[in-house]
């Protein structure tokens, strides 16, 4: 019988040390979690925590059809929670975000090379950090949290967001006589996207129709066909009311 307990009980002890990471990872997150929370806890509608929540889901989603696993995907979940963390769209900087995630991860203990993911996610995820670059392969990581961000911005929710965000900071809804920036339907130069400030519908062109080809996973192309198209015929349903055609 002693022998059996003495089994059994180390049995245990190694059950538990191969499940003390996974359980510390748990806690990360759950931690990462409350942290994200707390920071944009007065966050506008478009860019809150309902945002952040989403965004995790579907970037663990694609993550794992990926087939991520390990570091990777933890980096994934981390940096989906943090990324909006100090938008340079509200906080009017594009290095302010990286910088408190990373002092947060710090606090929290994690190491420097998953730190390093979290930060390349964080510099990577937005829009605007293509624009006027040349194409570069990015990490599955990256891609990830970049696609999931990308698919929240499309589609019915998209939608609601992109008139949310134009709402806040007091734009039209739209103008015929003011066409998307460069020219209609033509893509940005970064500084130009930056300092934007065209009707909301405009947005559209000047981003949202675009955000379909610029997808990096298999998994989020499939998604985002049906959102895309959801958004073209609003738009053009909205044009049609706004001339009184329907």
């Amino acid at each position: 019988n002693y022998d059996k307990i003495t089994r059994v009980t180390r049995h245990y002890l190694i059950i538990c040390r191969r499940n003390k990471p996974m359980a510390a990872q748990q806690d990360l997150v759950s931690a990462t979690q409350t942290f994200v929370a707390a920071e944009m806890k007065n966050a506008e509608g478009s860019h809150d925590f309902h945002h952040i929540a989403r965004v995790h889901r579907v970037a663990v989603k694609i993550a794992k059809e990926e087939g991520l696993v390990g570091d990777e995907l933890l980096a994934v979940e981390l940096g989906s929670l943090l990324h909006d963390i100090d938008d340079w769209k509200y906080s009017g900087s594009e290095t302010r975000g990286a910088e408190v995630a990373d002092a947060f991860l710090e606090k929290q203990g994690c190491s420097p090379d998953l730190r390093g993911m979290v930060g390349e996610i964080m510099r990577g995820v937005s829009f605007h950090s293509e624009l006027g670059q040349p194409k570069q392969k990015i990490s599955k990581y990256v891609a990830c949290v970049q696609d999931a961000d990308r698919l929240d911005a499309i589609g019915a929710v998209g939608i609601a967001r992109c008139f949310a965000y134009g709402g806040s900071k007091g734009r039209a809804l739209y103008d015929p006589e003011l066409h998307p920036l460069p020219e209609l339907d033509g893509p940005l130069d970064k500084a130009a996207y930056m300092k934007s400030a065209t009707p909301t519908l405009n947005h559209f062109y000047e981003k949202l129709f675009h955000l379909k080809d610029m997808l990096k996973t298999d998994s989020a192309r499939v998604i985002a066909e049906d959102r895309h198209r959801v958004m073209k015929e609003f738009v053009d349903r909205f044009k049609d009311e706004w001339q009184g055609l329907c």
